[in-house]
Parts: C-alpha cells; sequence; structure tokens
C-alpha cells in the first residue's frame, strides 16, 4: 500500500531540488564570465525548471488539494520548501557555482538512473525524460570542474575551495529518513544508501583528473528534509522568485 503523504512529500523534494537550484544558476543569466558560459547555465536553468513541472505537477495531483506546479512553486512559504541544503547554497564565484552543480548533478543522475526503474509509471516516465538532459548536465560540470582545477594556480584554489566549502552537504544525499524508507519499501525510489558507491566512485574519478582532494568526511545534515534548518539565503531567494505572484496574486500572461 502506497502512503499518500510521504509520496507526496517525495515529490516535493525532486521538484523543490530542481526548483531551487535552477533559480539559483538563472542568477548568473547576463553576468556569467564569457557569453557562452551565459547561455550554457541558462540552459541548464531551463533543464532544472522544466524538470520542476514534472515533479511538483505530479505532486499536485497526488496531494489532491486542488493546487497546481505554480501553486505548489511560488505560493509555500520558505520552511515548506523540502530541496536539500546544496542546492540553496549561494552561487559564489563560478568556481562555486560549477563545484555546486557537479555535486548535484553526480547524484542526480544516481537517482534519476533507479528511478526509471521505479514501482510508480508516472515517476519512471518522469525520470527517463529527466536523465537525458542530466546526462549532460554531469558531463558539462565535470569537465568544467576538471578544466578549472587542473588550470592555473589560482583557478585550482577557487575549485578546492570550493570543494571544502560544499562538502559538508553532501552527507545529507545519501541518509534516509522515514520518507525515504516508505518509498523504497514501495519500490517507487532507491535506498539512497545504495547510491553513494556509484557517487564516491564518478566523484574520485573527476577529483582525481581536477587535481583536487576530496576532503576526509562529510556531514549528514538534515535541515532540508525537515524544512526547518533552511538557510537564510533560502529565504532571500524564495522572496525574489515569487515576488511577481505575491504582488499581483493569480496574474497570468
Amino acid at each position: 500500500m502506497r502512503d499518500q503523504a510521504a509520496y507526496f512529500e517525495f515529490l516535493c523534494r525532486m521538484g523543490d531540488n530542481t526548483l531551487v537550484l535552477g533559480h539559483r544558476v538563472s542568477e548568473w543569466c547576463g553576468h556569467a564570465p564569457v557569453l557562452e558560459e551565459d547561455i550554457a547555465l541558462a540552459n541548464t536553468a531551463l533543464d532544472l525548471i522544466g524538470q520542476t513541472q514534472m515533479w511538483l505537477g505530479l505532486a499536485a495531483e497526488v496531494e489532491g488539494a486542488g493546487r497546481s506546479a505554480d501553486d505548489l512553486a511560488m505560493l509555500r512559504d520558505v520552511w515548506d520548501f523540502r530541496n536539500c541544503l546544496l542546492t540553496e547554497q549561494p552561487n559564489g564565484d563560478f568556481g562555486q557555482t560549477m563545484m555546486r552543480q557537479f555535486l548535484f548533478d553526480v547524484w542526480h543522475l544516481g537517482m534519476l538512473t533507479e528511478l526509471t526503474k521505479s514501482s510508480e509509471p508516472r515517476v519512471a516516465e518522469i525520470a527517463a525524460k529527466a536523465i537525458k538532459e542530466v546526462q549532460y548536465h554531469v558531463e558539462r560540470s565535470g569537465d568544467t570542474v576538471i578544466s578549472l582545477g587542473d588550470g592555473t594556480d589560482e583557478s585550482h584554489q577557487r575549485m578546492q575551495n570550493a570543494l571544502d566549502l560544499l562538502w559538508p552537504y553532501v552527507g545529507e544525499l545519501f541518509v534516509p529518513d522515514a520518507v525515504d524508507t516508505a518509498m523504497a519499501q514501495a519500490g517507487i525510489a532507491p535506498d539512497l544508501t545504495s547510491l553513494r558507491a556509484a557517487f564516491d566512485a564518478h566523484l574520485a574519478d573527476v577529483m582525481g583528473q581536477a587535481t583536487l582532494r576530496i576532503p576526509d568526511s562529510d556531514f549528514a545534515h538534515k535541515g532540508g528534509k525537515s524544512g526547518k534548518q533552511h538557510s537564510e539565503h533560502l529565504g532571500h531567494m524564495i522572496t525574489q522568485m515569487q515576488w511577481l505572484q505575491r504582488a499581483y496574486p493569480g496574474a497570468s500572461w
């Protein structure tokens, strides 16, 4: 028997991850180091927001409360968001943005690969569509991490600083709670702990080529799942993202 509340929560987590990261990446539009990167980052953001539409659209159907994907994205308060903490970290410099993207992309690819086998056909369908984009995301972000890590002394140090800064947020991605356990037992989603070995292997390969040192240990932040320990940065970001809808409720064009 499927736990509807847990299923809704799971779908919100998937959608909130891509929504928050997509908005973060979109903040580079018009500000990236070169035009090619500006376009590439904008396209990545669009991919992630498109995936959000699918995840939150299904979440709204499962909830059955008359809300839409737009309602879930634009009318929830910050403490109701269920994204992992990694996705809401500030952009920082270009290297920090790309390191954040790479760490998420590797996890995301592993998760979507398993979700294509989901017992829920709609979940498997969304995963199959999203994985085509994410395969490109992980290739691009990995290549950029390698180029900058194994580049100049300055670019190398910036990438090492970015990895050291973001590494503590990796642990949360692999620590299951009651919702994750319910989804795994129902065959809807994988056991999060089963994703770690492939993640570590991919990470070790790329960081080796980038000549970057992986920190000795990570910490399992759970704030993103509980919705009670989001950073202050997320509140500011959500305010920006929702401003138009809240200023002009129900407006459409």
